[in-house]
């Protein structure tokens, strides 16, 4: 009975796995077809690869594009791990009634969705253009402002932080580190796998971000790749072919950063600390 059991499983899990692994096996495929094969539904790998991504490269900016998306990524996730981790570490290492009252009041920010928050940031960014051109409408910066404070991050942190052994923190501050040197020195290395996960989550989430850079980024040298790829499907002949594999290219630097990191990730989410 045992064994049938575990059999069952592993069916299942199977049939699963196969499930979620079947559009990305899809999507690579069709990224070797040409656009009429990828209309057949063809399932079998093509030798058209090269001249898709020839094309590419042809028909739009495909590099800019990639740069000024890490450039957005990588800042959004620095600026808002430190942000998150400070905030989190301080909202649980100093309780207070009135912080867990502001700390209730960052959890309920999370209820409000973007798009109810798009309008009103579109009109602040509009009038710090005029007197800061550098941080206004049409800049990298604009996308990463209203990234870099996170209540999800603030609150992951805040949690794993509760599983944080206190006496650690204690012994640095007999050792006369200051509270920077003992969050620098001691909570930092501390919490490298929440550290982790948290980057992986802002990074992915700053890379396939598509609503706010399509409203705030206006001109087509500062276009993400998420942009890029809704352009080159916006036409009236898209060509599938190439449209595949300018999402490839958009999804290797998250996919490898992801299984870079994966053992840390789930150690973070699980709230283990090392």
């Amino acid at each position: 009975m045992h064994k049938v059991k575990r059999t069952l499983t592993y069916i299942v899990l199977t049939i699963v796995s196969l499930a979620s692994v079947f559009p990305f096996l899809w999507m690579i495929v069709s990224a070797t077809n040409k656009s009429v094969d990828v209309t057949k539904g063809q399932l079998l790998p093509g030798n058209n690869l090269g001249a898709n991504f020839t094309k590419l490269l042809d028909t739009v900016e495909l590099v800019p594009a990639l740069i000024n998306s890490a450039q957005i990524s990588v800042s959004t996730t620095i600026l808002a791990l430190l942000i998150g981790s400070l905030a989190g570490y301080g909202f649980e290492i100093f309780r207070s009634r009135a912080k867990d009252i502001v700390f209730n009041i960052l959890l309920l920010s999370m209820m409000i969705p973007f798009a109810a928050l798009m309008v009103p940031l579109f009109r602040m960014f509009g009038s710090i253009s005029q007197t800061m051109p550098l941080i206004g409408i049409d800049t990298l910066s604009s996308v990463v402002l209203p990234s870099m404070v996170s209540a999800f991050l603030i609150f992951f942190f805040r949690q794993s932080t509760q599983m944080f052994p206190k006496d650690m923190l204690e012994a640095g501050r007999i050792d006369g580190l200051s509270e920077l040197g003992v969050f620098f020195r001691i909570y930092v290395p501390t919490m490298k796998t929440t550290y982790a996960a948290a980057a992986i989550i802002t990074f992915m989430a700053s890379w396939n971000n598509y609503l706010w850079p399509l409203v705030v980024l206006q001109s087509p040298e500062n276009q993400t790749i998420p942009l890029l790829i809704s352009n080159l499907g916006a036409g009236y002949t898209p060509d599938y072919g190439v449209i595949m594999t300018a999402i490839v290219i958009a999804t290797l630097p998250t996919a490898l950063i992801f299984f870079i990191m994966q053992k840390h990730f789930v150690a973070g989410m699980m709230g283990s600390v090392k």
